[in-house]
């Protein structure tokens, strides 16, 4: 199983603010994630999953 955390290859570092309830959210999915992510790691997670999703639509339209 992949290691969680910052990716160690291929990468950039993105800084982002977020209102303080957009965090809020974030940090209760991820005290309700069975294995508990960081914050970073859930973020990266909810992009990848926008950014699977949008894939699948994007292939559906062609």
């Amino acid at each position: 199983m992949k290691k969680p955390g910052r990716p160690k290859r291929d990468t950039e570092a993105v800084t982002i603010r977020f209102h303080r309830d957009t965090l809020a959210v974030i940090d209760a999915l991820c005290e309700q994630a069975p294995d508990c992510p960081t914050r970073p790691e859930m973020i990266r997670r909810m992009v990848n999953q926008v950014l699977e999703v949008d894939r699948k639509d994007n292939e559906g339209s062609a």
